[in-house]
């Protein structure tokens, strides 16, 4: 298992990373444990499930209470699909004191730790160094010189955690090597119809505009709107505010 943890305010970029990763372990055989916080952890969640890997949520809460409330559904596919854990009494509500006291579990079920996005007084930064403390490695995902969410990644690199820019980087550090079959299934690309592989590509690595997504598919806006909601339904796209979609 490889713990990820990182900002609950986290950029598309740290999304982004932390789904792939996620994805690309769970393709080689290697689960991801997390909080199932908003922001980095569901997003690494949501890649592990996707690449068919098996997810461990540590909660911060009593096993039955849903927190955020926004992450009921995520909550639901790891019950059925994955792992709940919890070291607090049903029932227990959420208390900021919790979150902290439940990485050590984090880093205890995990190999390694890796830091999506935080800043220099992020939680994950606790993490980080529990997971020092129990003789875990700890990985970091580099961000922009610009970007005041990557300030803590950046300072654990400084310091000697590893680089990572995908889950190769990480599968090298543990051992795997090229030729090893995936453990999760194909890649989603080949079962898309070639209408929803056409907006996919037209999407791109990074927010698109639906009228630029119209523009670079050269499909009416209709058809356009239409594949969307499909692609959607389906988990391949994702719908951001102010009609910008991301995948």
């Amino acid at each position: 298992m490889i713990g990820v943890v990182g900002s609950r305010n986290a950029t598309h970029y740290g999304l982004k990373a932390a789904e792939m990763i996620g994805m690309g372990l769970a393709r080689r055989g290697v689960g991801v444990v997390s909080g199932l916080a908003r922001g980095i952890d569901s997003a690494a969640h949501r890649g592990c499930l996707r690449g068919g890997g098996l997810t461990v949520g540590v909660l911060g809460t009593g096993i039955d209470i849903v927190y955020p409330a926004e992450n009921r559904a995520l909550f639901s596919r790891l019950a059925k699909e994955g792992v709940l854990l919890s070291e607090f009494p049903v029932g227990t509500p959420p208390d900021p004191q919790n979150f902290p006291r439940r990485n050590r579990i984090i880093s205890g079920l995990s190999r390694g730790v890796l830091v999506v996005e935080a800043t220099l007084k992020s939680g994950s930064l606790i993490t980080a160094s529990l997971a020092l403390e129990q003789g875990r490695d700890v990985y970091a995902v580099p961000g922009s010189i610009d970007s005041f969410k990557s300030t803590g990644t950046h300072c654990l690199i400084k310091q000697g955690a590893k680089l990572v820019e995908n889950a190769e980087d990480i599968l090298d550090e543990l051992g795997f090597h090229a030729g090893r079959s995936p453990a999760g299934p194909p890649d989603a690309l080949p079962a898309m119809d070639p209408d929803e592989q056409t907006i996919h590509q037209a999407i791109g690595n990074y927010p698109a505009h639906i009228d630029e997504i119209v523009r670079r598919a050269r499909m009416d806006v209709g058809r356009v709107s239409a594949i969307l909601t499909r692609m959607e339904l389906k988990g391949k796209v994702r719908q951001l505010p102010g009609k910008m979609f991301v995948v």
